[in-house]
């Protein structure tokens, strides 16, 4: 599984990136934007749609 993580300097900004990101890369959000450790705010996506596998292990991007 692969997942993903976006910080920003706002809840907005965070968000906005989290949304760009699942949008582009197929991604679903698994946390909302939280106040970060440290400053800014982060949240997590996975990746939803597993590669095409072709042969052993193999996998071509779609």
């Amino acid at each position: 599984m692969v997942s993903y993580m976006v910080r920003g300097r706002s809840r907005e900004e965070c968000q906005r990136e989290l949304d760009r990101l699942c949008r582009l890369l197929g991604a679903t959000p698994t946390t909302a934007p939280m106040q970060a450790a440290g400053p800014g705010w982060m949240a997590r996506a996975v990746k939803t749609q597993a590669p095409a596998v072709l042969g052993e292990g193999l996998a071509v991007e779609q």
